[in-house]
This record gives C-alpha cells, structure tokens and sequence, in this order.
C-alpha cells in the first residue's frame, strides 16, 4: 500500500519505537490500513525515516495485540478482525465500566456530570457535520473522564491496550442503522443517572450502551466478511 496520504512526523524529543506504534496502531484501528495489508518493513523505514530497529520492535507490539500476524522471513500482514479477542475485550471493558457506574453514581459529582454532557455536545456537533472520526476521539475521551474521575486511571490504558479489534468492530459499525445516534442518547442516559445517584439505571444503561456492537456481529459479518477473521483461523498458516 502507499503512505502517500497518510501524514507523519517524528518527534525527536520521543522514543521513536513509541511514536511509530502509535501510530501505526491509529492507522489500523480506524481502518484507514484495511484488515489483510501487507506492511513491509522497508517501505515502512522509509515511511518513518528510521533505521530497521524501531519498525520492528512496533510491529512486535501490534503482534502482542493481535492487530497484525508476523510471519518471521515472510512478511507482517494486518490481521483481519479477531472476534475472540474482541469479545474478551468487551468482557474485561463491561466489567470494569459497570464497577465504575457503581462507584460514580454511588457518590455522585455535578461538576463531572457537567462535563461529560458537553462532551455529548462535542459529539452531537461533530456528528452532524459528519466528522466520525471527532466523534469517536470525544467518545473515548467521555470513557476516559469516567477512569479518571474514579481514580483508575491505569485501567484506561490497560483497556486501551486490549480492544483494538473492538474498536476496529465499532468503527464498522458506528456509520450504520443510527449507531451514532443511540452512542450519545445512550451517554446522556448513563451521565443522567449517574448524576442523580441511580445505581441500578447507570449499570443497566453501560450494559446496554457497550453490548451493542457485539449484537450486531451477524450483520457485520454479512456486510463485511473480509474483514473479519473466519472462524476457523490459524495463526500458525498463511494464505498464498
């Protein structure tokens, strides 16, 4: 593939290994590198302007997870959607964010209420202008706040580190049948019970708000079968 209009500059005050994870990783999880690219290596030395070392050691991490398969003497293609590795991300996340809706709405705090309904407006604004990718950026950054505001904001970048098949399934899914719509009337629901004390009503609306998705899988599949992994993948085989 060409990186022509993919832009990148490195930082010289960062670890370069760092920055090309990064953003490599972005570019994989927005589908804006599709499932089954070939990314090889020399043409991603050029790409970044660095020596063999950093590309590798980054591709090593998007191995670690599962966001593209390394054939060693081969070459490093992107992996088509896990879903396995989808659903336990949907697991750990939904376990995690039900505890946090606990203790968020068990003692409650107005001003973060606040703020999470303006970044609700943030999303309202960016989808109406058709700006997904804004909406997606304010929509991790709501999760965010809600990590931070219960004082795990470590679990944030352990989440992060696990759900790039997921998110790779939410950017599928999120132009489709309203999904945007029903993210933000699902986020005010969630910061509207948070924000008068409801346990029961903020769980139950994380739960709803982050099984949506996974729901919608049958149809995902039908839609964009070449994307996802089918269901008898080996990791170890290659396609010729």
């Amino acid at each position: 593939m060409s990186f022509a209009d993919l832009p990148f500059r490195l930082d010289r005050s960062r670890n370069a290994t760092a920055q090309v994870f990064e953003h490599l990783r972005e570019l994989i999880v927005s589908l804006a590198i599709k499932p089954g690219t070939v990314l090889a290596r020399p043409q991603l030395c050029d790409y970044f302007g660095l020596s063999l070392s950093p590309v590798r050691e980054a591709l090593l991490r998007l191995e670690e997870e599962h966001l593209v398969d390394i054939y060693p003497q081969h070459q490093t293609r992107v992996r088509c959607i896990d879903l396995a590795q989808a659903r336990q991300a949907h697991f750990l996340r939904l376990s995690v964010e039900l505890e946090l809706a606990y203790v968020l709405a068990k003692d409650p705090h107005p001003a973060l209420a606040r703020e999470l309904l303006g970044l609700i407006e943030r999303q309202r604004i960016a989808l109406a202008a058709g700006d997904l990718a804004s909406f997606t950026t304010v929509d991790l950054e709501f999760h965010r706040r809600m990590y931070e505001e219960a004082a795990v904001p470590d679990l944030w970048s352990m989440m992060r580190s696990r759900s790039g098949n997921l998110d790779r399934l939410r950017r599928l899914h999120l132009p489709l049948n309203g999904k945007a719509q029903s993210i933000l009337d699902q986020h005010a629901q969630i910061v509207h019970a948070i924000g008068r004390g409801d346990v029961a009503a903020a769980q139950q609306h994380v739960r709803t708000h982050l099984s949506g998705t996974l729901n919608a899988i049958d149809a995902l599949r039908s839609r964009y079968p070449e994307l996802l992994l089918p269901a008898d993948y080996q990791a170890a085989s290659i396609a010729a």
